[in-house]
């Protein structure tokens, strides 16, 4: 790419937007140039907005501390900085829907986080190795809002993506019933263990909307596009349990699958690790070289020896074996803010760059 997209981040002080400035710097093809947030931080430095906030691993790249935080309700002064946004705002889920829409209405592409679009009927929800076909549904979104380049395209929720990449993977053998239970870690409520110590030992066995989340979005992304908008898929069914867990970063799930078609343990695994879509195809920035790999060790994946695999945006499977009840059964592992958010957004917008729907102004 000759010349860099200029890129906005919605929502730039919280701890998903503080990722997507991590992972945007020296991005090869976007140049963050905008942070916008609340009016509470507009007017100052990001460096003096975030203040003694900044929750990654990594310091502040210096080439935002001195951005000028914009307001990120002043959408057409936003809109004139930019070619096209990543969206991690904390607002009510109506909030969200409205600004998002503003934004595209303002012919800027909006690559969201957040799940307040996720089924809006012609926005597509994507996982760019598992439906990148969604995002034709695209043009029919705006035709609706009017626009000739404006649109918003979503990522789907941090915890499916320990276990749906697998699901996928195994398709031809037709898998009809699912259990999953999913140990997530605090950062998907955007905590640390300073802000939140009672989580220091504990467990809390419930995360609000987010069981259903994890039940209905695998369906959403295997569905199809029918009449210009988005039909989820019938199978396979799906029933989960979400707990919070004292864990930094990390969703692992444990999942128990019966398949129409039972297949051998090695077809499973062989269709694990040859698994790729159009991202490694494409060879794209932040594409996985593998997205998924198999561990044969009894005690993998774990989240701290492995979380980190493809620089947090691929997938470990492990302890695959059969079961009593259910024909199989398997332990995933994801990174949430990574694969599961920030990362998760910005391959989408990868991809969609690399097939046109993102280009400079």
């Amino acid at each position: 790419m000759e010349k860099k997209l200029k890129v906005g981040v919605l929502g730039a002080t919280g701890m998903v937007g503080q990722r997507f400035i991590s992972l945007l710097e020296n991005h090869p093809w976007y140049e963050v140039v905008t942070v916008a947030a609340s009016a509470r931080s507009a007017g100052k430095t990001y460096e003096a907005a975030v203040g003694g906030n900044w929750k990654m691993d990594t310091p502040m790249p210096e080439s935002v501390k001195n951005l000028i935080v914009m307001d990120v309700s002043d959408v057409e002064a936003v809109a004139e900085t930019v070619d096209f946004v990543f969206s991690a705002v904390n607002m009510s889920k109506d909030e969200i829907k409205a600004i998002e829409e503003e934004y595209a209405k303002a012919e800027v592409p909006v690559v969201s986080n957040n799940s307040a679009h996720r089924w809006t009927p012609d926005v597509p929800m994507v996982i760019p190795e598992i439906n990148p076909e969604h995002f034709q549904v695209i043009d029919f979104q705006k035709k609706r809002l009017g626009t000739s380049r404006g649109f918003i395209a979503v990522k789907p929720n941090c915890s499916i993506q320990s276990y749906a990449p697998a699901l996928t993977a195994w398709k031809e053998f037709e898998p009809y019933e699912v259990v999953a239970t999913t140990y997530q870690a605090i950062s998907g409520a955007g905590k640390t263990f300073k802000d939140w110590p009672e989580m220091d030992g504990n467990i809390i066995p419930y995360i609000g909307g987010e069981e259903e989340k994890s039940e209905q979005e695998p369906l959403r992304i295997w569905g199809t596009i029918q009449d210009g908008v988005i039909v989820k898929a019938k199978e396979p069914v799906i029933t989960c349990q979400c707990i919070r867990v004292p864990v930094l970063n990390g969703h692992t799930a444990a999942a128990f699958v019966k398949f129409r078609k039972k297949p051998a343990k090695e077809e499973l695994i062989e269709k694990l690790i040859t698994f790729k879509g159009l991202p490694q195809e494409l060879n794209l920035p932040s594409a996985p070289a593998q997205f998924i790999q198999y561990m044969e060790e009894d005690d993998r994946p774990q989240v701290r020896l492995d979380v980190d695999f493809e620089n947090g945006m691929g997938i470990s499977i492990g302890r695959l074996r059969e079961d009593t009840v259910y024909d199989y059964k398997f332990v995933g592992l994801s990174h949430n803010t990574v694969r599961g958010a920030a990362g998760g957004a910005v391959l989408c917008a990868e991809l969609l760059t690399a097939q046109g729907y993102i280009q400079a102004k």
